[in-house]
């Protein structure tokens, strides 16, 4: 639709100016700081930043309908700088004018709704969000769209040469931000540091395919974050983990999406997510909150974080029910298959203990839970899924054992309705779904397939096949029938 053919007086908001005044906000002391300057941690206390429009207020002019409106109607427009992460342009960035935005294709991604035989499986009605058809395969471009669309406005404003991005990852964050720095061109050279041996092939083969410098270190993702905090801490780098707090911005998308998918009636909804580095629940929460302040969502939906045991910090810290008693306390982490969950030191863990506490005061204590599942379970739900028509991959897989997990233990209840995520294109982790079907999987993962999920090709040779050629008509023919006849028994099909 073109602008003229909206509602007047919706036309003057469709395509949003910069607006308000964002500051970082540390969560230890509450200081304040410019968003001029590349901070990623309090100078004076070294705490975690969340990102604040401190002219928020002017943002409540506006009913709750008004913003359920602009967003719908923004999704029916073609102009990229309202498409992806910035239809939410007044919540997301709205200090970034239109001219700096990057668009390459993310967000909205669709929301499935299981099949009857799945629902009837794991006991309730669920849908699967599919993440992983963002550009880079994974939820982590929501992330990058905001943060690199900030740095391509600080790098035009203040005039900037020779930036390097740089991240840790576990391979998701360093395909997302390899290819958005890739679509900046000579603006921003890329680098990315990889725990060896614990990035799956395809994911690799992402950042090296969009040009970026590939850094591996022994170890795990935990100490590839640490030197790359030391690194933005001492030399001039643009950090783009989750640490980046215009990161966790552009991850607020998904909670919109959900919303809005749902015509913003979030009454008995349960948004299920992976823990991962804590960067996704922390958006989630965020996200969730910022609507509802606004009078967009009239009721909060119940959010489940899910973490495999061989990674659970935050499953722990929240094991202790008694909150002045909670003690966050790092773990070292064991191979998980949802090898993004494979760490111990979430960076985010203090923005999640913040929001959470706003989140419960609203909506109650039970609106919020984190779970806690196997490698079994992970493995045995991504296949589940898969065989009932989704894309999941691994860690979508966590988040369906988490909802298990949840039902079973009371905490979701058979009548609501679940958004479930699968964070990535079930091909990153196709290295996974072919140990369990050869039954290859090193002891330390603690997965034994289950007969019912294995799959494997079957070979059949022609009885006899020519040496020559070309073939003859009679030789082809002998050929086709013979290969007809063992189909034919292999499936087992009955002659018409």
């Amino acid at each position: 639709m073109k602008l003229h053919d909206f509602p007047q007086e919706m036309q003057p908001f469709l395509l949003p100016r910069a607006s308000g005044k964002m500051m970082y906000r540390c969560l230890e002391c509450g200081a304040e700081y410019d968003i001029d300057h590349l901070f990623y941690t309090c100078p004076h206390c070294q705490g975690l930043f969340l990102l604040v429009d401190v002219e928020a207020n002017r943002l409540k002019k506006h009913p709750g309908e008004f913003w359920r409106r602009l967003f719908d109607y923004r999704r029916m427009l073609n102009d990229p700088s309202v498409q992806g992460v910035f239809c939410y342009h007044e919540l997301i960035a709205p200090n970034i004018p239109r001219e700096d935005i990057i668009y390459l294709g993310e967000c909205h991604t669709p929301q499935v709704q299981a099949n009857p035989r799945l629902q009837e499986e794991v006991g309730m009605s669920f849908y699967f969000k599919n993440d992983g058809q963002n550009p880079s395969a994974s939820f982590k471009d929501r992330g990058m769209a905001a943060a690199l669309s900030y740095l391509n406005f600080i790098i035009r404003t203040q005039k900037l040469e020779g930036v390097l991005a740089i991240c840790a990852s576990t391979g998701d964050t360093s395909a997302a931000a390899a290819l958005y720095a890739a679509y900046l061109g000579e603006k921003v050279a890329s680098a990315v540091l990889l725990p060896h041996g614990k990035v799956t092939p395809q994911q690799l083969s992402q950042p090296l395919g969009a040009g970026a410098r590939v850094i591996e270190i022994p170890g795990v993702f935990d100490d590839c974050m640490r030197v790359v905090e030391a690194l933005s801490d001492h030399y001039h780098v643009a950090l783009l983990n989750s640490k980046n707090s215009w990161r966790i911005r552009g991850q607020e998308s998904y909670a919109y999406e959900v919303a809005q998918w749902f015509d913003y009636d979030l009454a008995g909804k349960v948004i299920v997510v992976p823990i991962v580095n804590a960067g996704n629940i922390t958006a989630v929460l965020e996200g969730f909150l910022r609507f509802h302040d606004l009078g967009i969502i009239e009721q909060l939906p119940k959010v489940i974080g899910v973490q495999s045991r061989h990674a659970n910090p935050v499953f722990k810290y929240y094991q202790e029910h008694n909150p002045g008693k909670r003690l966050f306390v790092p773990v070292t982490v064991q191979p998980s298959v949802a090898q993004a969950a494979m760490i111990g030191r979430p960076v985010s863990m203090p923005r999640v203990i913040r929001l959470a506490e706003e989140y419960t005061r609203r909506a109650g204590e039970e609106s919020f839970a984190v779970m806690e599942v196997t490698e079994q379970e992970i493995m045995d739900s991504m296949l589940l899924a898969n065989r009932n028509g989704h894309i999941a991959c691994t860690q979508g897989g966590e988040s369906l054992a988490g909802l298990r997990a949840a039902l079973r233990a009371g905490l979701v209840n058979k009548n609501e309705l679940a958004v479930v995520d699968a964070t990535a294109h079930h091909l990153k982790f196709i290295g996974f779904q072919q140990m369990y079907f050869d039954n290859s999987f090193p002891p330390d993962f603690e997965v034994t397939p289950q007969p019912a999920f294995q799959n494997q090709p079957q070979l059949l040779m022609p009885k006899t096949s020519p040496t020559h050629s070309p073939w003859t008509d009679a030789e082809i023919q002998e050929f086709t029938r013979d290969l007809v006849a063992q189909v034919a028994g292999a499936l087992e099909l009955k002659p018409k």
